[in-house]
């Protein structure tokens, strides 16, 4: 049976940019709309040209080879003619491959928000898209409120997508603006606009997630009839967020329900790079990608009791629902105190350590990481600490470096100009190769920070391997209440490789549990200069 064909349309440039703390530069966009095109999505929307000063620079030449370039805008104003709006001439001069109007479904929207009549709106819809479809540009229409719209006036709501498709429109667009509808709610009312005589090819949805739902509405919009499914890399949008794509690239190529029925324009080899586009994207936008997200987070394919990872290491799909290589993922059995033998040779082997289950030293690294954990160490969460900590265990990690001492002082005073400040200083001596050297670091971000500048100041003959070392995010969780409370630190390292590790660090002080966890990130580091450290805890 021939399968129908999904279209994919991202908006991360445009809908995805309206997430508190995200402004994309022209130069972002640029790099992310090539990923994109690059990775096979059939729509890229840029933004609105016209609105401000980076869409309009970005849309000054077309920004995709492959994938279509849609401009986004609001159709023409009640009572001035589409030849004289300034907004509808700057969609259609701008160097896109296709315009996507934002129109009002909603007739209460229609009365306070543009303040036109119910009539004024459609004819806004029909001559915009008119309008774009006359200079060769496929033209799209946003149904914004859609849903909320059909509940309210079903008519009128039908009206609007009906002035669209009239038109012209490739693309009628149901929205779920304030992303409240149901999945059972968006399949009937998707039902309904088909029956009224738009065919299901021309129809499209664009979930919210307000209610974390939005690949859900989309899944079910989907077997309801349309063809064309929006949404963003890693879900960012306003409020709680647009549906993820990421996600639903992940279910409708590998999920049978859809891939015996759909197919959409990502084959196999380009699947294999999602993992890779969802941390990416993450990157860019600096912050650490989310843990537990689905087909692309560290923890997907991730397993922690012994039991469970017993069963998974005999049969992978006893646990894990596709196999994670598809996605460009891996799989992950952590080491933890719920974890027994099987944990422990998976996790070593897949470093390249080899280890008979026989050997006492492996029972000695079990003892040594359940102790740990008992006293508040989280290996699970700290892949490089625990690789470091088996080597050590096997005698495999040497000596690069040794810490002599090292203090920290802060001090709150008034500076030059008689303002209060806050400064860290820290001592540090290391013994490299026999010969004793001690730096000095100020830092106004806090004695961590000032630790961490002083200890990778000086380390002789390691120095500059260690230039591209970055601590990227640095987590505290005290562990028992109290200001004497255990605390353990995470800290999360990358370098200019794109690789990421994270350390663990625990005591009774703050400063001695991160200065644990900053040295462990230095000697793994060093390690995996050497081809000594495992990709695995470097993901």
């Amino acid at each position: 049976m021939k399968r129908e064909r999904i279209y994919l349309f991202d908006t991360t440039l445009r809908d995805g940019q309206q997430t508190p703390g995200i402004d994309f530069s022209v130069e972002d966009k640029i790099a992310i709309a090539e990923m994109l095109d690059e990775f096979g999505l059939d729509y890229v929307e840029g933004g609105y040209p016209g609105a401000n000063p980076t869409d309009t620079a970005f849309f000054e030449r077309k920004r995709t080879s492959a994938a279509k370039f849609v401009a986004f805008g609001m159709t023409k104003r009640a009572g001035v003619s589409v030849s004289n709006d300034p907004g509808v001439a700057a969609l259609n001069g701008s160097k896109s491959d296709a315009v996507c109007y934002v129109a009002k479904s909603w007739d209460l929207h229609v009365r306070v928000a543009l303040g036109c009549t119910n009539e004024e709106n459609l004819e806004s819809i029909r001559h915009s898209v008119e309008a774009t479809v006359a200079v060769g540009k496929e033209a799209l229409v946003d149904c914004e409120h859609f849903f909320d719209g059909y509940k309210a006036n079903r008519a009128y709501a039908l009206a609007c997508a009906k002035a669209a498709f009239d038109a012209g429109a490739r693309w009628i667009v149901l929205c779920d603006t304030n992303g409240g509808t149901q999945p059972h709610e968006v399949r009937e009312i998707v039902a309904a606009v088909i029956a009224s005589g738009i065919p299901g090819d021309r129809l499209g949805i664009h979930a919210h997630n307000d209610t974390e739902q939005a690949v859900a509405n989309s899944l079910a919009a989907i077997d309801a009839g349309v063809r064309q499914v929006q949404g963003t890399l890693n879900g960012i949008g306003e409020r709680c967020g647009n549906a993820n794509l990421v996600t639903l690239i992940g279910t409708l190529a590998l999920k049978p329900a859809w891939s015996d029925r759909f197919e959409i324009g990502i084959g196999s080899g380009k699947l294999e790079g999602l993992t890779r586009l969802s941390r990416w994207f993450d990157e860019l936008l600096n912050r650490s990608p989310a843990q537990q997200a689905p087909y692309v987070g560290a923890t997907a394919f991730a397993t922690k009791a012994g039991i469970h990872a017993s069963a998974l290491i005999k049969d992978p799909s006893t646990y894990e629902h596709v196999e994670p290589e598809k996605v460009g993922n891996v799989r992950h059995i952590m080491v933890s105190d719920q974890g027994g033998k099987s944990n422990f040779i998976n996790e070593l082997n897949r470093r390249g350590v080899v280890v008979a289950k026989s050997d006492p030293r492996l029972d000695t690294l079990i003892a040594i990481v359940k102790e740990r954990e008992a006293i508040g160490y989280a290996y699970e969460g700290a892949d490089a600490s625990f690789e470091l900590l088996a080597r050590r265990t096997l005698g495999e990690v040497p000596d690069f470096f040794d810490v002599v001492s090292f203090r920290s002082l802060v001090e709150r005073r008034h500076n030059a100009v008689g303002k209060i400040v806050t400064v860290a200083e820290a001592v540090v001596k290391v013994n490299v190769d026999g010969e004793e050297r001690m730096s000095v670091a100020e830092s106004s971000n806090g004695p961590v920070n000032a630790l961490d500048m002083a200890l990778r100041k000086d380390l002789g003959k390691y120095q500059a391997e260690i230039a591209d070392l970055e601590l990227v995010d640095y987590k505290v969780r005290i562990l028992n209440g109290g200001t004497e409370a255990i605390t353990r630190v995470l800290i999360e390292s990358a370098d200019s490789s794109g690789m990421r590790w994270w350390t663990v660090g625990v005591s009774e002080n703050i400063i001695d549990a991160s200065f644990e966890a900053l040295m462990d990130s230095i000697t793994f580091k060093l390690m995996k200069n050497r081809g000594h450290a495992g990709l695995a805890a470097a993901e």
